[in-house]
């Protein structure tokens, strides 16, 4: 019986290895999953490499992460934010490598190892500094630059409801990188607030079908603290 329900954040985190490229859903702090970010801090992986769309808000979640100096490197769209302190400090100091992708080219170099395609060409950052030594090439009058596929070893997605064979849907925007995350993931462990029988998602409905997740786990549903942003007094 295929069952993919975890009973623990620690128990669907436990063979994440040293060494590993992890793919984090998440928009700033829309969609990330959080508990399963301070699952993998508690597991104590190292030297990893981080793709998100951005390098961490504040002091928790993928900040948390890297303040724990695990994180080798970071592949991101937005590393500088209002509050990316932690980020902004270790890669400063030198102790983080980074590497700058535009959004777009983000998400297709994602869906790119999930589609199985080698790499594709795109006119994004041609003539920039995010182009240099890489591949260019003129196509119908346009120049373009060579992107290759990002695999991760593992991916830590935010989901809304999940079953035991590890169908996915999402709430809203929460859903963003997760899609393309879980397909180009070796592993995907997905979060959910609610694990409902077989058959009660609608099969229209289901974003991310079981064959790519790995582990589900139920968590809490806690509210969102909005980036950038203080509580008021």
């Amino acid at each position: 019986m295929i069952d993919k329900i975890a009973e623990s954040v620690a128990a669907a985190l436990a063979d994440v290895r040293d060494g590993s490229t992890v793919l984090i859903g998440g928009f700033g702090t829309a969609g990330i999953p959080a508990e399963l970010i301070d699952g993998l801090i508690a597991q104590g992986a190292r030297d990893l490499t981080v793709v998100n769309n951005n390098a961490g808000n504040g002091d928790t979640g993928l900040a948390a992460l890297l303040a724990t100096g695990r994180v080798r490197k970071i592949i991101c769209s937005f590393p500088r934010q209002v509050d990316s302190h932690v980020f902004d400090g270790l890669y400063r100091s030198g102790k983080i490598e980074l590497e700058i992708v535009p959004q777009g080219n983000l998400a297709e170099r994602m869906r790119a190892a999930g589609a199985g395609i080698g790499a594709f060409f795109c006119p994004t950052a041609y003539g920039t500094e995010l182009a240099k030594g890489k591949e260019t090439r003129e196509i119908a009058g346009r120049q373009y630059v060579l992107e290759y596929p990002i695999q991760g070893d593992v991916a830590l997605v935010k989901a809304e409801r999940g079953d035991r064979w590890g169908n996915l849907t999402y709430r809203m925007s929460a859903r963003n990188f997760g899609p393309v995350m879980a397909m180009a993931a070796r592993r995907t462990i997905a979060s959910v607030h609610e694990i409902v029988e077989l058959g009660a998602l609608d099969p229209e409905a289901v974003v991310t079908p079981g064959i790519f997740v790995s582990k589900i786990v139920k968590i809490d549903r806690v509210a969102t603290q909005a980036a950038g942003f203080k509580k008021a007094a």
